[in-house]
């Protein structure tokens, strides 16, 4: 896929939903997403970005949303369903 973004440009816009909430994303990848306050919502929101951004839609489940619990796992998430 040619449109696909970088790991550092989606870790970017993760940095701007947490911002616009007063948040701040940590430099460790393998930082709790309880503990930084990023919600399903924000998840939500981010995908909606990166799919704005590649001007394609992101097929993800629920189950597989379930298993993301660290930064690291948003990224390699969001990684994974650009190249799917």
């Amino acid at each position: 896929m040619s449109n696909a973004l970088s790991r550092d440009q989606v870790r970017t816009m993760m940095a701007e939903v947490l911002s616009a909430q007063g948040k701040e994303l940590p430099a460790d990848d393998s930082a709790s997403l309880e503990t930084i306050g990023f919600r399903s919502l924000d998840f939500s929101e981010l995908a909606l970005r990166v799919e704005d951004e590649i001007d394609e839609e992101l097929n993800f489940d629920a189950p597989g949303l379930r298993s993301i619990e660290t930064v690291g796992d948003v990224l390699d998430f969001l990684e994974q369903l650009q190249s799917a």
